[in-house]
């Protein structure tokens, strides 16, 4: 649950006029890539007959994803990335008409980077449930209307289920590393125990072993944020003009969302009680800074999100726990044979360092004994995507290993 887009990752700063003016338009009723718009650096792979854990059924799936690197003749170099709440398969490159933003990953992917796209082929899906390619409530169901709210409900065992057909549908038998972060964190972990002969290295950041009945908590305001909204009408408002789709919902979800995503220190260090004009916000009409920070990129995420992916897959999240029918998280965590990197940020208030620290306690193999690795930021949950120097330093350390 996170930024997950390069422009949204930096470091908090007010919100110039500039900035403002980019989110001033009437917004879209969906913000998801839809069948007939440029597919960019998007490849497809499409699978009959899905059915997930709770029996329901779609009768055609795909998954977007997007590659770089070249698969040896072993099949032994592919590397799975999987992203966050709101990310996408574009990890690497530049924002156009096809991608909404900039990859989300640059500094780490790429030609000599940590993950070396000279030495790696690597794979970065977008989720089942996704609104950036991917089957889900954008879709067109076979009906010939959008799924809309009668998309089934996924868990994150379904949606690595799907990805999983995505490494047969691409000849690859085991990877030489699942890596995630945040929700992606809780696919990694989810593949080190349903697949454990599948996986070699396992990278967990910035995730939890389950979501807790806090985290639960703290998504259900969200999730009620948007059914609430008049413009959500159901789930179906995909017809909706522009302006009148369910975006004052999406926007204010994700504008609870981003509080737990920065720490107290960032947002008080960067706007502390400053002015967004020189208009005082004192019964004057004015604003605060941190106030406009939230709106703005609030609004600006509605122009590249869905409002029924966004339910779909916070359920999913709360779906989490890796013990689930195996014994308990313990029992669990056993299960996984991967050469494993828990990675935990000091300042993550959403997923807190003792739940990595409970991961890397249960798994028998991994690069610091029985404490995860935990990296000092001011960033909070965000971290793992900022502190990309470090980041990439315990990644490096992963797949030398």
């Amino acid at each position: 649950m996170d930024w997950q887009t390069s422009e949204d990752t930096v470091p908090s700063a007010p919100v110039t006029e500039a900035d403002a003016r980019l989110a001033r338009g009437r917004p879209p009723a969906s913000g998801a890539w839809r069948d007939g718009d440029p597919a960019g650096d998007r490849r497809f792979a499409a699978f009959r007959g899905f059915r997930t854990e709770n029996g329901a059924v779609l009768p055609a799936a795909r998954l977007a994803y997007e590659s770089w690197g070249e698969l040896s003749p072993a099949g032994d170099n592919a590397v799975l990335i999987l992203h966050a709440l709101t990310g996408d398969s574009h990890v690497r490159g530049e924002a156009g008409l096809a991608h909404p933003t900039d990859g989300w990953w640059d500094e780490i992917v790429g030609p000599g980077a940590a993950i070396d796209t000279d030495r790696w082929f690597v794979v970065a899906p977008n989720m089942l449930g996704g609104c950036q390619g991917s089957t889900g409530p954008a879709t067109i169901a076979p009906d010939g209307t959008e799924w809309g709210a009668r998309f089934p409900y996924l868990t994150i065992r379904d949606q690595i289920a799907a990805q999983a057909l995505l490494a047969d549908e691409l000849g690859i038998g085991s990877w030489r590393a699942v890596i995630g972060g945040s929700m992606g964190g809780m696919h990694a972990l989810e593949w080190g125990a349903t697949y454990p002969g599948r996986v070699e290295r396992l990278a967990v950041l910035a995730a939890p072993p389950l979501t807790t009945a806090d985290q639960i908590a703290l998504n259900s305001v969200q999730l009620e944020a948007i059914r609430i909204d008049p413009g959500y009408a159901g789930g179906d408002y995909y017809d909706a003009p522009a302006g009148e789709g369910p975006h004052r919902g999406l926007a204010l979800a994700r504008r609870m969302a981003l509080l737990n995503y920065r720490s107290p220190t960032e947002l008080n260090l960067r706007f502390q009680r400053s002015w967004q004009s020189g208009v005082s916000p004192l019964g004057r009409g004015g604003r605060f800074a941190v106030e406009s920070y939230l709106d703005f990129h609030g609004n600006k995420f509605t122009r590249r999100f869905d409002a029924n992916s966004y339910l779909t897959l916070v359920e999913a999240m709360n779906s989490h726990d890796v013990g689930r029918e195996r014994g308990g998280v313990e029992d669990a965590l056993g299960r996984i044979t991967a050469r494993t990197l828990v990675l935990g940020i000091d300042s993550d208030r959403l997923f807190p360092v003792e739940g990595q620290h409970r991961i890397a306690h249960g798994i028998r193999d991994t690069l610091d004994g029985d404490q995860a690795a935990v990296i000092t930021s001011d960033y909070g949950h965000d971290g793992f995507l900022i502190e990309t120097d470090a980041v990439a330093h315990h990644l490096g350390r992963l797949l030398d290993a």
